[in-house]
């Protein structure tokens, strides 16, 4: 319904109210006793009266007075009346008979009613809008229309998406091209007995591109598409949800061939009896109905259910069984060559400079997912625009990469010199303790500006993508996260708060070793504990439990002592990379390489500046080339008690 309908209603609406509450007012005039009437008349004070002989209502104008008065005489007439009270015939006033209060109590009515159809009106409209599925249009709804399914149908004419849109799936695609085929060509398989999927199930992380690639489908088949989330069939009152599936389903069966979506099916697909309710529970009375519509479709029903979640360790095993759910498709953030394909599908239309290498960009994103690429162009892209730049370059691309992982620079942030130099430290001693740890990713880049909640960070690259961990390769990680927290305690004789999050992935990376990955030489290959509904419950003793303790303390403990004894052996290089980075705020790992080399060659340069965290307080290094060993003396007017070496 157009807004010029709905506003002209509500104009007539507002008119006709107006115009009652007027006419009813302006009726309302001061009363007099028919006593007083007859008291006044006698005495010769009224002008004239107006006489409503159906309803015995006076209206009398007094001499002199304008105001109307109304009155109530008693049954009979009215001049009989007033003779009969003594009221000679010559003092009688004007007397006129007259039908105007039912023409204006009609008026009234009239504009009432007017009032009250046009409000009716705007509650229908109301009410088809609200209950009436996509906009209310082509049906009528009413109150309980909220039991209809509230899918997006969306036309063969509107898919734009294609599998030329998705990349980095190509398994992906391949499993769901049968599904296509089926939707195109139904009795290609129908004749050799072939039974297509009746629900295809898609699992992956957040951002992996499920619900583009159940788009590409029902684009390529070029049949409606039916989008609707699971938490839409979940509300307060038992019924609604399961009433919801029978509508959703009914409509679907009418526009077959075709494709329904369910995006995080988990919501409505969990394991029954998990919470209080039992099978009286709403969403558990959903899930049966979903159940019974899945099994009844008939074999010529070409109407296929995709569904999409990244939980489907929750979901109830009646639902993932063969002929309702009979494929599971795995959708993982893309390698290499997948990430590649992606920037080159997300970078059409968008003018790259020359010299941009999207296979480097590629590189250094691995971990990303797909919507997480295409926000990291998009990011870049914007960030050309506001330079002012006409095509997008690699410094914009890797500038978006810090975004997308880190957030915006946060460069108006005040930082005291004081923090400056602690995270300084702590961000060196993470990237050398990566360089010479072994098997940890080379450093990529090292940066003391503020991003999001960190005041700073060091990027590694990894040089492949990987999908198994060794022992080794998680110790040397262990090394690096800890490599912070090691340089703030060597350099500074204390740690702060700022390490609090490399602490918290390094416990959860030493638990698992020692409980799921079979990693710990005192347990061997045993699984300790389990995770039940996304939670981690322990299945062993308390004594079990503090030997598990004394093994995590115990790897963590000897990747610290690892870093230690890496930053203690390169001190000289801690402090002139820090120099460095003090400098320029933001260096590469090439850069941080060359200054590397430059200490082995030559030791720190002359008058080198070791920076404390203390105003007014630094330490300069007098170093000779090639001496390792250099004097440290004090400088500035406040000595250091009791640690004149801060190694």
């Amino acid at each position: 319904m157009s807004k010029k309908v709905v506003f002209g209603l509500g104009a007539v609406a507002v008119i006709s109210l107006a115009l009652f509450i007027v006419t009813n007012f302006t009726t309302q005039t001061p009363s007099l006793d028919f006593s007083q009437v007859l008291e006044k008349t006698k005495a010769g004070e009224v002008n004239v009266i107006y006489n409503n002989q159906a309803t015995h209502r006076l209206n009398v104008v007094l001499k002199g007075d304008p105001t109307h008065y109304h009155s109530f005489y008693p049954d009979g007439s009215l001049f009989s009346i007033m003779t009969a009270y003594g009221i000679p015939v010559s003092k009688l006033p004007a007397i006129s008979e007259t039908q105007s209060d039912n023409d204006l109590n009609g008026s009234r009515g009239l504009f009432l009613l007017v009032a009250v159809l046009a409000l009716g009106a705007l509650g229908i409209l109301y009410l088809r809008k609200r209950f009436g599925g996509e906009g209310g249009a082509g049906r009528f709804s009413t109150p309980f229309s909220h039991t209809r399914s509230n899918a997006r149908i969306v036309t063969p004419q509107r898919i734009s998406v294609t599998f030329a849109d998705v990349a980095g799936n190509d398994e992906a695609k391949q499993e769901l091209q049968e599904v296509v085929e089926f939707l195109r060509h139904p009795d290609k398989f129908t004749q050799l007995g072939a039974r297509i999927p009746k629900g295809v199930l898609l699992v992956g992380s957040p951002g992996t591109g499920k619900t583009l690639l159940a788009k590409a489908v029902a684009g390529e088949a070029n049949v409606p598409f039916l989008s609707i989330s699971g938490s839409e069939f979940v509300e307060m009152y038992v019924g609604v949800g399961a009433a919801r599936v029978r509508d959703l389903f009914t409509r679907a069966k009418k526009l077959a061939p075709c494709i329904i979506f369910i995006d995080e099916v988990d919501a409505v697909g969990r394991k029954r009896g998990s919470r209080a309710g039992g099978g009286s529970e709403e969403r558990e009375q959903t899930l049966n109905q979903i159940l019974v519509e899945m099994d009844g479709f008939d074999n010529e029903t070409n109407v296929i259910v995709v569904a999409a979640t990244n939980r489907v360790d929750v979901l109830d095993p009646a639902f993932l069984r063969p002929g309702r759910f009979d494929r599971q498709i795995t959708v993982d953030n893309p390698d290499y060559n997948g990430r590649t394909a992606i920037l080159k599908v997300h970078s059409r239309g968008k003018p790259l400079a020359e010299g941009v290498s999207l296979e480097r960009i590629a590189r250094q994103t691995a971990g990303f997912s797909g919507a997480d690429l295409a926000n990291l162009m998009n990011e870049a892209a914007i960030m050309s625009a506001r330079r002012s730049k006409k095509q997008i370059g690699t410094d914009e691309l890797e500038e978006a990469i810090d975004r997308v992982v880190a957030g915006p620079a946060r460069e108006s942030r005040v930082v005291s010199e004081r923090d400056k130099i602690i995270t300084a430290y702590h961000e060196v001693g993470h990237a050398l303790v990566a360089k010479l740890a072994g098997q940890v990713d080379p450093v990529q880049k090292i940066s003391i500006v503020a991003r999001g909640r960190m005041g700073g960070y060091t990027r590694i690259a990894a040089t492949e993508d990987r999908s198994l961990w060794t022992k080794a390769q998680l110790e040397s990680f262990m090394a690096f996260a800890l490599g912070g927290h090691t340089a703030e305690e060597l350099m500074f004789g204390e740690v702060t708060t700022g390490p609090s999050n490399d602490i918290e992935k390094v416990s959860q990376m030493a638990r698992a070793m020692v409980c799921e990955y079979g990693m710990s030489a005192h347990f061997g290959p045993v699984k300790l504990g389990s995770m039940n509904d996304g939670q981690h419950s322990t299945n062993y003793s308390n004594a079990i439990a503090w030997q598990v303790d004394q093994e995590v303390n115990a790897l963590v403990m000897t990747a610290l002592n690892r870093a230690r004894q890496i930053l203690s052996d390169h001190h000289q290089h801690l402090v002139a990379i820090t120099n460095y980075l003090m400098e320029h705020e933001v260096i590469s790992g090439s850069e941080m390489d060359e200054v590397f080399a430059q200490v082995e060659a030559e030791g720190l340069g002359p008058n080198t500046v070791v920076l404390r965290s203390y105003a007014g307080e630094v330490v300069t290094v007098i170093s000779q080339p090639n001496h390792e060993n250099a004097a440290i003396e004090v400088a500035g007017s406040v000595a250091f008690e009791n640690d004149t070496n801060p190694f």
